[in-house]
């Protein structure tokens, strides 16, 4: 609650005081000149403004989120600016984008991690988090602590996800259209993986995996992804400028090479295959050619998938300064990690992840954490 100074709580007693004050002035009038009523009538309406706007003051206070102190507060609603996805506004190069292609509108703590660690390092930066599964015509988002926790930040944009304009005036409309898609397996995260190449060719900026913890700013990586691991270029993270020849290239992939029977053929798969061509090689390492660079797996993957249960493990600090000492994020690998119980309060390397890059999520699962075990005893 709002800290009350002493003129505040003297304004107070006086407005408490305020109906035996106006019976006396009525008083007055009664008895005096015509003008006294205009005082009168300034008097109260002075006064209602006074009330009227502590208590609009003290009401907002008491509503604010109580997470991490370091958050700032944004706003409980869409953005009144949101980003128009069919490309006809101009691009900004500074956004980071997160895409959940699925209905899911109840975030996880690892989705909330991923953005609360965007919006830290990157505070100059609109961090824009498109779900499908929000209705367009709804001014207010579900009722979830995530995001009510991600609110607080003031870079945090939250808009629902139009599918049919994202893809317009690509080669992915068509593509999109077609009524089998629906039947098809790994739907939705083949609508992430276009949706990502779609999204850097219209907009330019980056794109991040909701699986992907971020360390570091990733602005000075421009025109780059990431090596995850021999000979396999991975698409959790994507840095675009707008409308650059080799996004064209991976959307026109996309549709001419179409497979969506094998996993990962349209994102890692894609990504290697447009590589290798626009660089003419068989074998990819870490390099830059023609203006598009293909980073160190340390940049972005020190954990391979194959070591995805090292994050489970301990680590000491000098330990885990060293394995990240060179690493802007992590991803964490949720296809195959999700079922794994973290130890919140262990020296694990997830929970040191959390702990240090995403404190209010990490606040809000050991509260969680003690709620459950609470109930268990």
């Amino acid at each position: 609650m709002m800290a009350v100074s002493g003129e505040q709580a003297l304004a107070g007693e006086r407005m408490l005081r305020m109906p035996s004050c106006l019976l006396k002035l009525t008083r007055v009038v009664l008895s005096h000149k015509p003008w006294a009523l205009f005082f009168l009538i300034f008097v109260f309406i002075s006064l209602t403004y006074q009330k009227f706007y502590w208590g609009i003051w003290e009401d907002s206070e008491n509503r604010l989120p109580t997470y991490d102190s370091s958050a700032e507060i944004g706003s409980a609603h869409y953005v009144t600016s949101p980003i128009n996805i069919s490309g006809e506004s101009p691009p900004s190069a500074g956004n980071v984008f997160f895409v959940e292609t699925s209905e899911q509108t109840s975030p996880s703590y690892l989705f909330s991690c991923s953005v609360e660690s965007a919006a830290r390092t990157h505070p100059e930066s609109r961090v824009v988090v498109l779900m499908k599964g929000l209705a367009k015509e709804n001014a207010s988002l579900p009722k979830h602590w995530a995001f009510s926790l991600l609110r607080c930040f003031p870079n945090v944009e939250i808009q629902p996800l139009n599918l049919t304009e994202l893809f317009s005036g690509t080669p992915l409309a068509q593509w999109y259209v077609q009524p089998q898609r629906q039947q098809e397996p790994h739907f939705p995260v083949i609508l992430a993986d276009a949706s990502r190449i779609v999204l850097m060719w219209k907009f330019g900026g980056i794109y991040l995996d909701t699986d992907l913890i971020v360390l570091k700013n990733l602005q000075n990586l421009t025109n780059a992804l990431g090596i995850q691991d021999h000979d396999v270029l991975n698409g959790a993270f994507l840095s675009f400028k707008p409308k650059h020849k080799f996004m064209e290239l991976c959307m026109q992939d996309f549709v001419e090479n179409y497979n969506p029977w094998i996993w990962g053929h349209q994102c890692p798969g894609l990504l290697t295959r447009v590589f290798k061509k626009w660089c003419n090689i068989k074998t990819i390492e870490t390099m830059s050619c023609q203006g598009v660079s293909a980073l160190a797996p340390e940049v972005v993957y020190p954990i391979p998938w194959q070591d995805w249960k090292k994050l489970f493990e301990a680590v000491s600090a000098s330990e885990f300064h060293q394995l990240l000492k060179n690493t802007y994020a992590v991803h964490i690998w949720n296809k195959l990690s999700h079922g794994t119980k973290s130890v919140i309060h262990s020296q694990a390397l997830l929970a040191q992840l959390y702990s240090q890059f995403c404190p209010a999520t990490y606040a809000k699962m050991k509260e969680d954490s003690e709620v459950l075990s609470k109930r268990a005893v």
